[in-house]
């Protein structure tokens, strides 16, 4: 029995010797797309390699040697917006987008499409983008950041890095991104029903009904199915036609000259206008969603076969022979030619090396340092004035959310390409004041007060990192992040793995969280789970519990950002923000004196703080769990004469577990204080680590947070670690 694949491979032999060629919905000639002879003709041949890719890519796996068939085939009049736009437009595709890969290859010298992605689908280690680890369509030499089996979670970016373009151009910055370029973003019309997609487009029309230039073309390519699911006749238009601030184009995908007419518009409106765009892109979908697709299941033999009689690439055989740039029987030899190339380019490349070990499939999750420009911290005159109205308090200890504030002042004063992004960071100054007055000091264009979406925010922030800036995006509560998780798991910290480190998205993500708000909040505002940020490869977790601490491991969090393009998440204990005493009222112990960037020790990534040489109990802790158990060791110290030590982790993912290990080697017991709950904990990794690497083992015990939400009122420390219950825990593990 044939696969639609070679029923399909056939059909358009057959037809194009029979003559048996589709008409058109809208007639144009090449004039008034636009185009010329030349160029359709390349349009063509990129349309052919695409869908020779795709019939490979089924031969290849049927034998052994692809892993990966989400193809093309239907979407190949993408071709055509491709060429409506320029090599230097950044362009984050959806993952049927090979034509346009192809043809923006043709744009520059030396590319070998063919090869790279042979390479691609075959997940070998010689795969110049991803080397192996994933079929992306994506090119450094290209502008084509990597996309993987995405469902719309690149919008968010796309809208980042087009609001960072004239962004760059106010501020005076250069960056990766012409000022004069815009970005690209397509998606499938199943994908724009995905709250990622609805949450870029609102804030694509909710910016641009502002104002505010945002040179965008997203590229609904709608092929009236998603997997198996039909898209309802009209939706998209209805759903996306008429939204403030959007520009809606549509046009017959399966023409090349339609195509290519509206995406030049498409292109003028973002490029002159700054204009974000909805470029609605008709096509269909063949071969079905993917090689493991049985379409038969979900539609009948004659709707497949109606689908399969609109193939886009008899459409363009059939403009090439009315234009008499082509006979039917030169068509044909065109398409047997390229298949004939694509096989015998495909035999070379399988026989390309894999990757075998854990070793190279993790060597990109660490993306590469990078030359940052150096920079002089603020001299006394520039600090002065930056602090104008800040002096009196300057000269008293301050804590943590003030201490926080300044931090980032210097900061943005030092580092032009810093940016800020959130809810109520400007003029408000954030719910807790951490941002007061940096709008003031620094103009609503670096400190960005954005619309109440996290996705957005992140994906803001994203883009924004592909154009040179060093963003800081607030979360305004730790329970908000699960909104937007995956623009972190999925989009940020990914990139680098996926590219060969060609690609990253330095950031430093600020999360105000953790528990132990005494009016404020429930669940919501007191959240106490870490967890997701655990499970995300090469990202960087840090979390102070003091204002002294704070100062200098933000620092190190941008250094991190601009020299080693980390993603760090920053979590902010909003208990800590406003505490200033220890153990009485008025004893100023959590109170910190600012210190200017060159005056505060550097505090290294990783770096543990360990106070106390006692050896009869150390206790691990991080932020709240670190504030009380320091109340605790008094106690222990002064009334059962315990000889102890603190270690205060500072930096939650990856643990520095040679540090921690050096830091308790000696000592005969170790409780760990963990206010997060115990399920998913870093306690857990804790007890992992010491009860693997230390012998002989230490008594060990923890306290952990319970496994419940937080409750209001009264009750609002009832399920978390206290001093009390440190003291006891203590004194059980010392028995």
């Amino acid at each position: 029995m044939k696969s639609r694949a070679e029923i399909v491979d056939e059909n358009f032999r057959h037809r194009i010797l029979a003559g048996d060629l589709p008409s058109p919905r809208v007639q144009l000639t090449l004039d008034e797309s636009g185009l010329d002879a030349d160029r359709l003709l390349q349009l063509f041949d990129s349309q052919l390699l695409s869908r020779q890719l795709d019939l490979c890519s089924r031969r290849l796996q049927a034998r052994g040697e692809s892993f990966y068939t989400i193809g093309s085939a239907g979407h190949e009049g993408n071709a055509a917006v491709a060429e409506a736009f320029r090599p230097g437009d950044i362009a984050f595709l959806h993952y049927r987008d090979a034509a346009f890969m192809i043809q923006r290859a043709r744009q520059l010298e030396g590319e070998d499409p063919l090869r790279d992605l042979l390479l691609s689908f075959t997940a070998s280690r010689d795969d110049p983008i991803a080397g192996g680890r994933h079929k992306v369509l994506g090119s450094k030499s290209l502008l084509i950041p990597p996309q993987t089996s995405t469902v719309a979670s690149h919008l968010p970016k796309a809208l980042g890095a087009a609001y960072s373009i004239p962004l760059a151009r106010r501020l005076g910055l250069g960056g990766p991104l012409a000022h004069n370029s815009v970005v690209i973003c397509s998606f499938g019309d199943a994908s724009a029903n995905h709250s990622t997609a609805l949450g870029a487009i609102n804030s694509a029309s909710w910016a641009a009904y502002q104002q505010v230039p945002l040179p965008l073309v997203m590229v609904c390519e709608d092929n009236d199915i998603g997997i198996s699911t039909p898209t309802p006749q009209g939706w998209i238009r209805a759903a996306f036609g008429n939204r403030p601030g959007l520009a809606y184009l549509s046009c017959d995908g399966l023409n090349l000259l339609d195509s290519y007419r509206t995406a030049r518009e498409a292109a003028r409106l973002a490029r002159v206008h700054h204009r974000p765009v909805f470029l609605h892109l008709s096509c269909v979908r063949l071969l079905g969603h993917a090689g493991s697709d049985a379409e038969s299941a979900y539609r009948t033999s004659q709707e497949i076969e109606a689908i399969e009689a609109r193939d886009p690439l008899l459409y363009s055989a059939r403009l090439l022979i009315d234009e008499g740039l082509l006979r039917p029987d030169q068509v044909l030899d065109r398409y047997l030619d390229c298949g004939d190339e694509v096989e015998r380019v495909a035999r070379q490349v399988v026989e390309r090396p894999k990757l075998k070990s854990a070793v190279e499939v993790m060597a990109s999750l660490i993306p590469p340092r990078r030359d940052a420009a150096p920079v002089q911290p603020l001299d006394d005159d520039a600090r002065q004035t930056l602090f104008a109205r800040e002096q009196v308090l300057m000269r008293e200890p301050q804590p943590m959310a003030r201490l926080l504030n300044w931090t980032l002042a210097e900061l943005m004063a030092m580092h032009p390409e810093i940016i800020l992004m959130g809810e109520d960071i400007g003029p408000k100054g954030g719910v807790y004041n951490v941002t007061g007055k940096l709008s003031e000091k620094f103009g609503r264009h670096r400190v960005i007060n954005t619309l109440l979406d996290e996705q957005s925010i992140l994906g803001l922030a994203i883009g924004a990192a592909h154009n040179g800036f060093v963003p800081i995006p607030e979360i305004q509560f730790l329970a908000y992040v699960h909104n937007a998780e995956d623009q972190i798991r999925g989009e940020a910290a990914t990139l680098p793995f996926f590219s060969c480190g060609q690609y990253s998205n330095p950031m430093v993500i600020r999360i105000a969280g953790l528990g132990y708000q005494r009016g404020f909040g429930g669940h919501f505002h007191n959240d106490n789970s870490l967890a997701v940020f655990r499970d995300i490869p090469g990202l960087i977790l840090a979390c102070p519990s003091n204002g002294r601490d704070a100062v200098a491991m933000l620092r190190e969090s941008i250094r991190l950002a601009r020299e080693e393009q980390r993603v760090v998440v920053f979590v902010e204990p909003i208990a800590l923000y406003m505490t200033r005493d220890l153990h009485e009222a008025g004893d100023g112990l959590w109170s910190f004196d600012y210190r200017s960037a060159d005056r505060l020790p550097a505090l290294s990534f990783g770096q543990p703080a360990v106070v106390g040489d006692g050896r009869e109990l150390a206790i691990l802790s991080y932020g709240n769990g670190y504030y009380l158990s320091c109340q605790a060791a008094r106690v222990l110290e002064r009334e059962h004469s315990v000889r102890l030590r603190l270690v205060d982790l500072r930096w939650l993912v990856p643990l520095n577990e040679a540090a921690i290990l050096d830091a308790i080697r000696d000592c005969k017991r170790v409780l760990i204080v963990d206010e997060c709950r115990r399920s998913g904990s870093v306690s857990e990794a804790l007890m992992t680590l010491v009860a693997e690497r230390m012998a002989p083992m230490p008594a060990l015990k923890r306290l952990c947070a319970e496994d419940s939400f937080i409750a209001l009122g009264p009750a609002y420390a009832a399920t978390l670690p206290s001093k009390d219950g440190i003291v006891a825990a203590a004194l059980e593990l010392l028995q």
